[in-house]
C-alpha cells in the first residue's frame, strides 16, 4: 500500500498493474528526454551571440519536427492501445463477484455460491486494533484466490461510485441500472486497499475498499465458513 512521502505507484499485484507500471516508465522517459532537449536548446539559443542565418527557412528542420513527433507518438499509442485492449480482457474467469457501492458502503455477492454475500463498512478509528489502517480497513474484507481470474461486476444502489484497487490496476464506475465489469488476477498472497473514487456524499472518503488475495485451499475453508454462518 502507499506510504507517506511517495513518489511513485504501488508496488504492483496483478500483471495489468505490472504492464501499466511499465508504460508509465517507457512515458515518463520519453517525457524527459523532450524535456532535456528542449531546455538545451532554450539555453543554447539564450545564452550564445552566433545565429544562424538558414534557421527561419530549413526544409529539412520542419521535417525533422514534423516527422519526430509522430514518431514519438506512435511509439506512446501502441504501447498504451495494447494495454487497453489487455485490462479489457476477460476470458473464463474462475470467480464473479458482484460488488454494489451504496452510500457508503460497499456490498458484495459471490454469484458462484447460492448464498454467500455481505456489507463491508469501515471500521471505526475508535475500534482499529494495532496494525489496522485508519480510513481504509473494513468489517468484512472481498476475499479472493491468488493466481486466478476474477471477474468484478460493479454497481451502484444509489447515486455514482466506483469500484478502485491501485495495487490491482483495477478502477471501475459504479453506475446506478448499470453493470460494469472488470477483471484482475491477484499474482501474490497480500491484502491490497481502496476506495471510492467517485465523490458520492457527504461520507465519500469513508467507503474503503479491501481485498484480500490467499492460497486456493485457504479461500475455499474461508467460502465453506461463510456458507455455513450464513
Amino acid at each position: 500500500m502507499a506510504h507517506p512521502s511517495q513518489l511513485g505507484f504501488q508496488d504492483a499485484a496483478s500483471p495489468v498493474m505490472e504492464e501499466l507500471l511499465h508504460f508509465h516508465d517507457h512515458a515518463l522517459m520519453i517525457v524527459l528526454l523532450i524535456s532535456t532537449l528542449v531546455l538545451y536548446i532554450i539555453v543554447a539559443m539564450v545564452s550564445t551571440k552566433l545565429t544562424n542565418k538558414y534557421i527561419l527557412d530549413s526544409q529539412e528542420i520542419e521535417i525533422v519536427w514534423t516527422v519526430l513527433p509522430a514518431v514519438i507518438l506512435i511509439l506512446i499509442a501502441l504501447p498504451s492501445l495494447r494495454i487497453l485492449y489487455l485490462m479489457d480482457e476477460i476470458n473464463d474467469p474462475h470467480l464473479t463477484i458482484k460488488a454494489m457501492g451504496h452510500q457508503w458502503y460497499w456490498s458484495y455477492e459471490y454469484t458462484d455460491y447460492e448464498d454467500l454475500g455481505f456489507d463491508s463498512y469501515m471500521v471505526p478509528t475508535q475500534d482499529l486494533v494495532p496494525g489496522q489502517f485508519r480510513l481504509l480497513e473494513t468489517d468484512h474484507r472481498m476475499v479472493v484466490p491468488v493466481e486466478s481470474p476474477i471477474r468484478v461486476l460493479v454497481s451502484a444502489e444509489d447515486v455514482l461510485h466506483s469500484w478502485a484497487v491501485p495495487s490491482l490496476g483495477v478502477k471501475m464506475d459504479a453506475v446506478p441500472g448499470r453493470l460494469n465489469q472488470t477483471a484482475f488476477i491477484a499474482s501474490r498472497p497480500g491484502v491490497f486497499y481502496g476506495q471510492c473514487s467517485e465523490i458520492c456524499g457527504a461520507n465519500h472518503s469513508f467507503m474503503p475498499i479491501v481485498v484480500e488475495a490467499v492460497p486456493l485451499e485457504h479461500f475455499e475453508k474461508w467460502s465453506t465458513m461463510m456458507l455455513e454462518d450464513a
